[in-house]
């Protein structure tokens, strides 16, 4: 019509044939991963597909090498049908902790299934043998799953530091010799034959919770963790938040009451949120109570079990890590705070609850408070996890 102005939009592309097929792939297999074996027809009713286009899926995936049937359903009306499952040799995986005293290392398949770990001691390794070392220990942790030298997708690496986007080098590290070369990345795929990616400690056990533990279904959180050392996780809208130099989250040194951060004659950092709820710091904490122990654990637990003056020492420790928590959510505001590491676990539901009372009394955000539902290391589950992530998406991609 005369006047009228013409549009200048396009009308949205259609996906290609290609483009879908791999769309249906990939949601097939995400399928198969979370529910197990699964029938043609199961898989056409979840994803909403017809049952030629689900034969054809499962015959393309089934030619591909990404899955396997294996057996068939049972005592229903009709004939038996067919079960898939994801192949577990489409890939494997290999996931670390990195600490200053050892390198703990686990291989998994593509499902998921752990098949071997292998844990050797990094203390008094010289830095130029860091490389060589921890390629060795990927290679007997391999060998000892029964795998071919080669047979890593990818590999994933949990440090206690964090490696800084813009130059590669590892930052807030200077306990672990040997890894503060620009090319570490380049150095250790090349040693272990594998992509290899680093990734902060504190943030792979966020990952960990965030799949499988207790943070599962949240998408805004705070992880806080504290061993010898004390680092917290951020997640916000369902992703780690790292920070422009990576270091979100490396809350050891942060001012706190009482705490402040000061400098030595040798310019060292000490004090801080670390000084007040570290291990050492809680050893120091048992001490003044009548309730020295070699370990924090340790003396955490003969506070559970004595009356009065374990009853002061949980209160004085939950108020520490309340202080520092308010500090954390007051600027975050996440919906929960996951307490992880060797003090708050050795403190169990008894410590979690009087930190989330005492978080509640100081802080006007109010989070849930869990404590970490994961077996084993967290900052080794998380790892697999980000190397079955990567993996994942290499491997699974058909289009």
């Amino acid at each position: 019509m005369p006047g009228m102005t013409k549009s200048t939009s396009k009308a949205p592309l259609a996906g290609t044939p290609s483009l879908l097929r791999a769309i249906n792939d990939r949601a097939a297999l995400e399928l198969l991963l979370e529910n197990g074996p699964l029938s043609r027809t199961q898989i056409g009713t979840l994803t909403g597909l017809s049952k030629p286009t689900a034969s054809q899926l499962l015959a393309r995936l089934e030619a591909a090498g990404l899955v396997l049937p294996v057996g068939t359903t049972a005592g229903g009306p009709g004939p038996n049908a067919q079960l898939y499952q994801v192949n577990p040799a489409a890939g494997y995986v290999a996931g670390l902790d990195v600490t200053n005293s050892g390198i703990r290392v686990a291989v998994a398949d593509i499902t998921g299934a752990t098949l071997a770990e292998h844990t050797v001691t990094s203390k008094g390794v010289p830095a130029a043998e860091t490389v060589p070392r921890v390629a060795a220990a990927v290679a007997e942790a391999v060998r000892a799953a029964g795998l071919a030298e080669g047979s890593l997708r990818t590999v994933a690496i949990g440090v206690g530091g964090a490696p800084d986007p813009v130059t590669g080098k590892l930052r807030y590290a200077s306990h672990l010799p040997g890894w503060h070369s620009p090319r570490l990345v380049e150095e250790l795929t090349e040693a272990i034959g594998a992509p290899v990616s680093i990734e902060n400690d504190v943030n792979l056990a966020a990952v960990a919770e965030q799949a499988s533990g207790a943070a599962a279904g949240f998408e805004d959180f705070v992880l806080l963790w504290a061993e010898a050392g004390v680092g917290a996780a951020i997640v916000i809208a369902g992703r780690l938040h790292r920070g422009f130099t990576g270091g979100a989250g490396e809350v050891g040194y942060m001012p706190v009451p009482d705490s402040p951060v000061e400098w030595d004659a040798r310019r060292r950092k000490f004090g801080g949120f670390q000084a007040l709820v570290g291990a050492s710091a809680v050893r120091a904490l048992a001490r003044e109570h009548g309730l020295g122990a070699p370990t924090a654990q340790e003396s955490i637990a003969k506070a559970l079990a004595t009356p009065g003056a374990g009853d002061d020492l949980l209160a004085e420790l939950a108020g520490r890590l309340a202080v520092g928590l308010a500090v954390i959510v007051s600027v975050v505001d996440p919906e929960l705070v996951v307490l992880s590491g060797a003090v708050p676990s050795a403190g169990g539901e008894r410590l979690r609850a009087l930190v989330e009372e005492e978080l509640a009394r100081i802080s006007i955000a109010r989070p849930e408070v869990r404590s970490s539902a994961l077996p084993g290391s967290p900052v080794l589950l998380g790892a697999l996890q980000r190397a079955l992530s990567d993996a994942r998406e290499a491997v699974f991609s058909t289009h």
